[in-house]
């Protein structure tokens, strides 16, 4: 029979894990595997999305068409005797690709040509060959064994077996025998005509039931559900695994056999076999599942069903409610084994390492203005309130900073040691220069100066376990001014120093320093006094605070999976990945409206303080916003990106407020000398008359003072005797000296 050349058709390719095989000309099977996205998911299941793994096109190496492109044995059109061996062992594929160029005659005298060897998307190893007449797939592993010296997995291979499609650079050999196709006349029905070119993404049948449930897709119930159990089904364990899975599946496929049929994973069964499988799921009495109720109710909210209630309290307390199925990556994964009521703390956190690693990214902000995504956030609580949980998470951010700067510092190291031990007439080394970005918070400002001008345009980055410790370490000597360099740092301006000495670091340069700082509520106090708050560093802070954990249970922490940690590294990769200006007009507008609303609120309110903090609050949910929006990946920001944005601006505006609007309110109050009967002008209190009410106090204040200011100063007044109460909503002056 004559070669049928691939131009026609050669194998059949699928969009993904079930779904019907078409066949292909050569021409989209390359193209197909050069796809930057197919590369992109391949690198993204190497680190660990094994969830993403079913979504990959498929292709049928041992046959090249089947009837109404179902792919089964039994409606195999053209099989081809190859065989496709699987290796499952990671990172041997140069060894195998040694060991069959060396056994290639002998590989050659036995009958089988080797047409491909590739890398699999989890980097095992698949190599394809042609069998001579008359040998089957047993004697055909064994010979591939002896010749590589590693053994394939050792179960038959079906004409309908698929092989997840890999990126073009996976591919290690490929001889040119692989796109032509001798027909196997003895097991074939009378041939059909060569169908028309297809694209392959294209599915040819259109499903006959809901790939979702609830809005939730059904691949994502499923993984959640393998999850939960302990994991995929391994050979010896499918028919008993898959057998639960349809029982627990049917409750939310309506008990429909088909329905079933279309949404189970295969592994690799033929259809007679999950056939007989569902029937006999769907056979059993009708019940609900427990288990399933919860993975949907999980799913739709994001977080595990049992926690939904502290997720009300949470968001009842804080005004708040992090949806935490709608994060990007990195994020979301940040949030795993973190109970609902830190989550906000977490996501604090990390936003400030999140932007120092996309710091090469500029946008433009409501006013027109350019900004770079400069964060600083203080995670506040008392001591055992499980500050830790926060770093938990930084430390698996940081990983890729601190790798590079053990690099770096090394070489400091080095220089350091020949400068030490140079003769007394030999030139002193130069200096390296190094970048160093994750620097102590305790650094001086010599040694940060120095740090800045070899940033490279980089932004550095502090994490402090410890408030205090800073607050020590910034009240005097070289330290001192670090405050201000904190208030630079948010806008990217210049701070610089100049000493008339060798021995110590002079120079002006842009301050891009972003810093995450834990500590208890008394450090943040003393650190925050009278000018920390007036001059504007705290409405520069995203401020979180741990939840109260006092005569509270003991709260349950979870771990994140090395495929978790995985994909945060895959989201500081990506972050890294950006430069130059970001548009992003949607955000743009929901700051905007939203920072509007707020200018409202505080002028219905007179409420000075919130005044002051929305317009920073909003600046800090914009650049929040920026990160959530490069994590996506989408060319637009979504309206998950808009919600976050302002979701985090709301919190930190509250936060601000809560944590430093007192001690700003009494700053104007005692600037203005309000509250204090001295002098000739009695000031508020004078032009009061005789009998007032609040409204009348509001009205003096001209918007300088809260509700909460006010009854204050009443109090205080009360207290002294100046009034006293005639009714629900009057006071009467008393009848003291005026004079």
């Amino acid at each position: 029979m004559e070669p049928i050349i691939m131009e026609q058709y050669f194998t059949c390719i699928g969009k993904g894990h079930g779904a019907p095989c078409l066949p292909a000309t050569r021409k989209q099977w390359e193209r197909l595997r050069r796809e930057p996205w197919l590369a992109e998911m391949c690198a993204r299941i190497e680190k660990g999305d094994e969830e993403l793994k079913h979504k990959l096109p498929v292709w049928t190496p041992s046959c090249a068409e089947f009837r109404d492109n179902h792919r089964a044995a039994a409606d195999a059109l053209k099989p081809l005797n190859r065989l496709m061996m699987d290796f499952d062992e990671k990172g041997h594929t140069d060894e195998i690709v040694s060991a069959l160029n060396v056994k290639h005659e002998t590989l050659k005298s036995s009958g089988i040509v080797v047409l491909m060897i590739e890398e699999s998307a989890r980097r095992g190893t698949h190599v394809l060959v042609e069998l001579p007449a008359g040998m089957d797939a047993e004697t055909a592993q064994k010979l591939m064994k002896e010749a590589t010296g590693f053994e394939p997995d050792v179960k038959v291979k079906g004409y309908d077996r698929c092989i997840y499609m890999v990126p073009e650079d996976h591919t290690k050999y490929v001889s040119d025998k692989l796109f032509e196709v001798t027909e196997l006349v003895s097991v074939m029905t009378p041939t059909t005509p060569a169908p028309k070119a297809v694209e392959v993404v294209e599915e040819q049948k259109e499903k006959k039931y809901p790939s979702d449930f609830k809005g939730i897709d059904y691949t994502s119930i499923i993984s959640e559900y393998w999850r939960r159990i302990g994991g995929e089904p391994t050979e010896g364990e499918r028919n008993d695994k898959l057998h639960q899975l349809a029982a627990n599946l049917r409750a939310i496929c309506d008990n429909s056999e088909d329905w079933l049929l279309e949404v189970m994973p295969r592994y690799g069964l033929k259809e007679q076999e999950m056939r007989s499988i569902v029937h006999s799921a769907c056979k059993e009495p009708t019940k609900g599942s427990r288990l399933m109720k919860q993975i949907v109710s999980a799913l739709e909210v994001g977080i595990p069903s049992d926690e939904a209630e502290d997720a009300e309290a949470v968001e009842k307390e804080t005004g708040v409610k992090v949806n935490v199925k709608a994060l990007p990556i990195g994020l979301k994964e940040s949030l795993v084994g973190v109970p609902v009521s830190m989550h906000m703390p977490v996501l604090c956190g990390v936003m400030p390492i999140a932007g120092a690693y996309a710091d090469q990214v500029e946008v433009e902000y409501c006013d027109g203005n350019r900004q770079h995504l400069g964060l600083m956030a203080i995670i506040r609580g008392e001591q055992a309130s499980n500050k830790s949980v926060v770093k938990n998470a930084v430390d698996v951010w940081k990983r890729q900073f601190d790798d590079e700067d053990a690099l770096a510092r090394k070489r400091e190291e080095e220089w350091k040691e020949r400068k030490k031990g140079r003769k007394a007439n030999e030139k002193a080394p130069d200096d390296p220069k190094v970048l160093i970005r994750m620097v102590p918070v305790t650094v001086s400002c010599s040694t940060l100066l120095k740090r800045f001008k070899n940033a490279q345009g980089h932004t550095l980055y502090s994490f402090g376990e410890e408030l205090d410790t800073l607050r020590k370490t910034n009240g005097a000597g070289s330290w001192s001014s670090k405050y201000d360099i904190y208030r630079l740092s948010f806008d990217l301006g210049e701070w610089g120093q100049d000493y008339n000495s060798d021995q110590a670091e002079s120079g002006v340069v842009k301050v891009a320093y972003n810093w995450t700082m834990l500590g208890t509520n008394g450090a943040m106090r003393k650190c925050f006094k009278s000018d920390n708050i007036e001059n504007g560093l705290s409405s520069r802070i995203l401020v979180a605070e741990m939840p109260d954990s006092s005569f509270s249970k003991m709260p349950k922490f979870g771990r994140r999976s090395a495929e978790d940690e995985a994909r945060i590294q895959e989201a500081v990769t990506r972050l890294r990945s950006f430069s130059g200006l970001v548009d992003t007009p949607r955000l743009r507008k929901t700051i905007e409206e939203w920072v509007e609303q707020k200018r409202v609120e505080a002028a219905k309110d007179i409420d000075h303080v919130k005044d002051i903090y929305r317009k920073r609050a909003a600046v800090i949910g914009f650049r929040c916003g920026v990160i959530f929006h490069l994590l996506t990946g989408c060319s637009k920001e979504s309206k998950a990106c808009l919600d976050f944005a302002t979701m985090m601006a709301e919190y930190c505006l509250q936060q601000q407020i809560a944590a430093f609007g007192e001690a700003l309110q009494s700053q104007y109050v005692d600037a203005q000398d309000e509250c204090q009967r001295y002098g000739a002008n009695h000031s508020v209190f004078d032009q009061l008359a005789p009998v007032f009410t609040v409204d009348d106090l509001r009205a003096l204040k001209r918007g300088f003072c809260s509700d909460v200011s006010l009854r204050k100063i009443i109090s205080r007044w009360m207290r002294d005797g100046w009034i006293e109460k005639t009714d629900q909503k009057h006071w009467g002056k008393t009848k003291i000296d005026k004079a």
